[in-house]
């Protein structure tokens, strides 16, 4: 009896160890966060679907098959509002055509943490936030298939310690992406299907001063389909789906009867003191369960929209993250409606997970086709 009770306690808790909430960390969360409401109703899915204003984020490479000349984006995410109200995301989004094969882009992002009242500083209020700012450039190679780059400069002020030795966290990155766009017949339909895939981050860790250890950026895999069926000449339907994996190693957890002193040791020479480009090569394989748990580090969304002549969308989606990897799990919903000149987006956030503070949060955008300006200019000048 003493037997079983002993075994009982051990597969109580082995399966606890396995069940550990242990998500994969790191700096700049706010990189993560999907600027635009068109990405953000389908369920955060971007890297294969049609071109757009914000493929800057999802997939620089679309850009080339964008039917605009050029455009200009402004985007705003209230964030977190189940906790706070002064947290917020807003980004500036351009890009322009060269010729008929190639296309330079750039984006500015300001994520804002609100006021932090900080008492044991003499009562100081103070603004955290984080901003990145971006430049790139995409060809294509075919007439199906296109590649892009993207350079990055982030800055994350959000040091609490006003120290000499303390200052803003500073880092470069680049994405690397490709994305394929081809056409077929389908019930004498001209049905498309498009992949994508988009290496986001790839730069140098960050550190906020002081004896602190630096830390990794969001280096993210983003792999991402998309298939889009036309009724008629007025209706047309999309469906997409993006897998994501952060690209940076999962802390090490403790070891049962592992000594502190070891522990730490451990934890400098296996995460801080690996360089970013081998940290990627790390996060394949090195989650403390093994396989079971690398698979769950892998995020996958699903989407739909449906267009009626080009003018008007609805849209849907839904994001998994496994429980104990973050645990956003979420349902959007969303529409958008374009004119010649612009493009009004909306998304809001359905939470699956009990107390999330995803839940609720709300998304807008607006887009400029700069065609369709220098067209209506035009017609005014004519008059």
């Amino acid at each position: 009896m003493l037997l079983l009770i002993v075994c009982g306690s051990g597969a109580v808790l082995a399966q606890d160890k396995q069940n550990m909430f242990n998500p994969v960390n790191t700096s700049v969360t706010s990189l993560a966060i999907a600027p635009d409401a068109r990405a953000g109703s389908m369920g955060d899915i971007g890297a294969g679907t049609e071109a757009d204003i914000y493929s800057q984020y999802w997939n620089p490479a679309k850009y080339p098959f964008n039917v605009a000349r050029a455009g200009v984006g402004i985007s705003y995410t209230p964030w977190l509002r189940k906790l706070v109200n002064d947290i917020n995301l807003a980004n500036l989004t351009g890009f322009y055509r060269i010729g008929n094969y190639s296309a330079v882009h750039a984006s500015l992002r300001y994520f804002s943490l609100g006021d932090v009242y900080l008492a044991d500083m003499d009562d100081m209020t103070i603004r955290p936030y984080e901003m990145a700012i971006d430049a790139g450039y995409s060809r294509m190679l075919s007439e199906t298939f296109s590649m892009a780059v993207n350079l990055r400069f982030i800055l994350s002020d959000i040091k609490y310690d006003y120290t000499a030795e303390s200052s803003a966290g500073k880092a470069f990155a680049a994405d690397i992406a490709l994305y394929r766009l081809g056409y077929f017949m389908m019930a004498n339909r001209e049905c498309s299907f498009g992949w994508g895939v988009n290496i986001s981050n790839i730069g140098s860790k960050i550190s906020y001063g002081g004896s602190d250890n630096s830390e990794f950026i969001p280096t993210n895999l983003r792999i991402g389909f998309n298939f889009t069926v036309p009724f008629n000449e007025y209706n047309k339907f999309s469906l997409g789906m993006d897998i994501n994996k952060l690209l940076v190693p999962t802390y090490p957890m403790k070891k049962e009867d592992e000594a502190d002193e070891d522990y730490e040791e451990r934890v400098q020479k296996d995460y801080y003191d690996v360089s970013s480009i081998a940290g990627i090569f790390k996060s394949f394989g090195d989650a403390p369960n093994g396989f079971k748990e690398e698979m769950e580090e892998i995020q996958w969304s699903i989407g739909a929209e449906y267009t009626y002549n080009d003018r008007f969308m609805l849209r849907a989606g839904y994001h998994h993250e496994a429980a104990n990897k973050g645990n956003r799990k979420y349902f959007t919903v969303g529409a958008g409606f374009h004119m010649s000149v612009f493009t009004v987006d909306a998304a809001y956030v359905f939470s699956t997970a009990q107390s999330n503070p995803l839940d609720q949060t709300m998304r807008f955008s607006l887009g400029f086709d700069l065609d369709g300006m220098r067209d209506l200019f035009g017609k005014m000048r004519r008059r």
